[in-house]
């Protein structure tokens, strides 16, 4: 295992002093895991907070700023952070209006969320849960009961992070971020496995010529295992199974081509431009596009595509200005 870290049980705590270090406009607790925005709590401002276990950066430290979350929680790498972490960043958010909790669909994540707002009750916080499930791959995994949540989750955190910027209800905040869940789908295609630093050892095999179809963000296995193929194929193959699932003709669509880690921009560009051709050629109209390695699982190689049906009113939302590590336009 050769990785630019200095001891496994460190990578995390680390991680976070060198997010904190180049983004002093965040309150980073490295030893506990917590990013909160330097300015919260906001008097009357719904707080939306989520998080879940580290390796996916960007997400979810990298989404903490204006327009996006007011905190999150990080846990160990592929590891869902614990309640006390997420109590502690839900009360450091709370300006009095409620507080959103954005949470993946994997069996840890929604357990401990779950607890930490029975624990927010108990000290008077309005919380209300939504659960991101838009992964079309496989029905239930190795982590879930359900589909799993992946790139949706960055649609969710935009769109609905706007919308609390603006002053909305946290009723209204919770409603559109469960809109842009039932309106978007997710597919990942893995070309290599990935490795936890605390394992050592790669997470899963591939043979040289073969890829993984469906793959979850944290290596779970997907559809099938089949030869290696052209990044239009790829491409054909993810977008077959969303539209197969979610009808796209007709539709507009904000689309994300998300590298998993270890893709390099040039071959994410390359799959994006089969993406346009794709949705063009199925009378789907691409109105916003997202390329770059914003959902990652560590050094995965291969790419995930995640589409959402956008209306004007989400797409008002996904155009508003955002400030944060891994985001940032109109300000």
């Amino acid at each position: 295992m050769r990785k630019l870290i200095n001891a496994p049980a460190d990578v995390v705590s680390d991680a976070l002093r060198g997010l904190a270090a180049a983004h002093p406009e965040l309150r980073v607790d490295p030893e506990n895991g917590t990013v909160v925005r330097a300015d919260a709590p906001r008097g009357g401002k719904v707080a939306l907070v989520s998080g879940g276990g580290s390796g996916h950066e960007p997400l979810h430290a990298g989404f903490v700023g204006h327009g996006m979350l007011d905190a999150a929680c990080c846990g160990e790498v592929f590891t869902s952070p614990v309640p006390d972490q997420i109590i502690a960043a839900t009360m450091a958010v709370d300006g009095g209006a409620g507080v959103l909790h954005l949470v993946k669909n994997y069996t840890g994540d929604v357990m401990n969320f779950q607890l930490a707002a029975e624990l927010a009750e108990d000290e008077d916080i309005a919380v209300t849960s939504v659960i991101v499930d838009d992964d079309v791959a496989v029905e239930d995994s190795t982590f879930t009961a359900g589909r799993r949540g992946t790139g949706a989750t960055l649609f969710a955190e935009k769109i609905a992070g706007a919308l609390a910027e603006e002053g909305a209800a946290l009723d209204a905040v919770a409603a559109v971020a469960r809109e842009v869940n039932e309106r978007s789908r997710s597919f990942g295609v893995a070309l290599s496995p990935c490795t936890v630093p605390a394992a050592g050892t790669p997470t899963f095999e591939l043979g040289e010529d073969e890829m993984e179809l469906g793959v979850g963000i944290h290596g779970e296995p997907g559809r099938e295992r089949v030869k290696a193929g052209t990044a239009a194929e790829i491409v054909d193959a993810s977008l077959s199974a969303i539209d197969a699932d979610m009808p796209l003709a007709g539709s507009e669509v904000l689309v994300l081509v998300n590298g998993m880690g270890g893709t390099p921009l040039i071959e994410q560009y390359v799959a994006y431009a089969a993406a346009a051709e794709w949705l063009d050629g199925h009378g789907a109209s691409v109105v916003r596009r997202l390329v770059g390695p914003y959902v990652t699982s560590l050094e995965m190689a291969g790419c995930m595509i995640s589409v959402c049906r956008v209306t004007p009113e989400l797409t008002r939302l996904w155009d508003a200005p955002v400030e944060t590590p891994g985001l940032r336009w109109g300000r």
